[in-house]
């Protein structure tokens, strides 16, 4: 039997549940999916079916948006995030997982979460949720990949400061990204020998040293080492140039330094496309690339289509990973 793709919550006080009930309303039966939530934060006027069991998902599909209920203590005020809900939404993730990781689900999606309301309302511990789910994981080693039909991203280092990047990116780092990385996209999108770019650190691959070291002093070497290894791997690379449609033809991933080094190429690309990937899980997941969306919820306007991509991409990488 078809598993559905579980999709946990995020923050009720954002678009995630205007996003989900315009999903279900745009995928319906072509691509069942079990939002783990409180019913009463979804839109009015959304139909949904309240289950006990994801596999009563693909029975329910058709006539309403399948619900796994899990109670929240407060009612949800479009952009304003109730301290209140905060382990609540900790909880739906954890549950989510719990669900995947007990083969109920062929993958979760995770709806945007805010790490800071987490924190203020439940000591939330994580920089953000790939870090959460990597500990619930058992501590697993993960990588954060941003991928759309345009470009697939993977930042070496995540959510800490511009500051500490140098120092935090090290060749140690650097082949764990690369061997995740490689790994992820053989077993959940096919690809028999992936190609990777690795960008340089600064500005113009260190320009033979003259804008910076690292390329010089251990980045080429790194590379150099992995190649030998078998790995498909090019770099290290200026970043300014690695993202025009004939430099993307030549690599399946670009491997980049530091958060917006990855991020602000895919999301000027391919904005509402662009999904977000965490590779080295013992289970698929997939999130929308993008946030909460305060200044937006409520009003009916939020846009889907990142949680559709989402969606989708979970299901193809579940069943990919699925088959013998």
């Amino acid at each position: 039997m078809q598993k559905p793709v579980i999709l946990s919550c995020g923050d009720p006080s954002g678009i995630g549940p205007e996003i989900a009930a315009k999903a279900w309303e745009a995928l319906g039966t072509a691509l069942p999916f079990v939002w783990i939530g409180d019913p009463a934060h979804l839109p009015r006027g959304t139909r949904i079916r309240e289950i006990a069991h994801p596999a009563e998902a693909m029975a329910h599909a058709g006539q309403g948006l399948p619900v796994l209920p899990h109670p929240f203590p407060a009612a949800a005020a479009p952009g304003q995030p109730d301290p209140a809900n905060a382990q609540a939404v900790i909880g739906a993730i954890a549950r989510g997982v719990d669900l995947v990781m007990r083969g109920e689900g062929a993958a979760l999606s995770t709806a945007p979460i805010h790490k800071k309301a987490l924190k203020d309302g439940a000591g939330f511990a994580f920089p953000g949720h790939t870090e959460f789910l990597a500990h619930l994981a058992g501590g697993a080693r993960v990588v954060m990949m941003l991928a759309s039909p345009l470009l697939r991203v993977v930042p070496a280092t995540i959510h800490i400061p511009l500051s500490e990047v140098p120092r935090a990116f090290t060749p140690a780092l650097l082949r764990d990204t690369v061997r995740i990385t490689a790994d992820g996209l053989r077993r959940d999108f096919g690809l028999a020998n992936p190609r990777l770019a690795v960008a340089g650190l600064n500005p113009h691959a260190g320009e033979g040293g003259a804008m910076g070291h690292e390329e010089c002093d251990w980045i080429a070497a790194e590379i150099a080492d992995l190649r030998a290894e078998g790995y498909a791997i090019s770099g290290p690379l200026p970043a300014d140039t690695m993202f025009h449609p004939a430099a993307r033809a030549r690599y399946d991933a670009a491997i980049c330094a530091y958060h917006d080094q990855a991020l602000i190429p895919i999301k000027t690309l391919d904005f509402d496309g662009g999904v977000n990937v965490t590779l080295g899980l013992p289970f698929v997941r997939t999130s929308p690339d993008h946030g909460t969306a305060y200044d937006i919820a409520g009003q009916g306007i939020a846009n889907p289509a990142s949680l559709i991509a989402a969606l989708r991409m979970a299901a193809d990488m579940g069943a990919a990973r699925a088959e013998p």
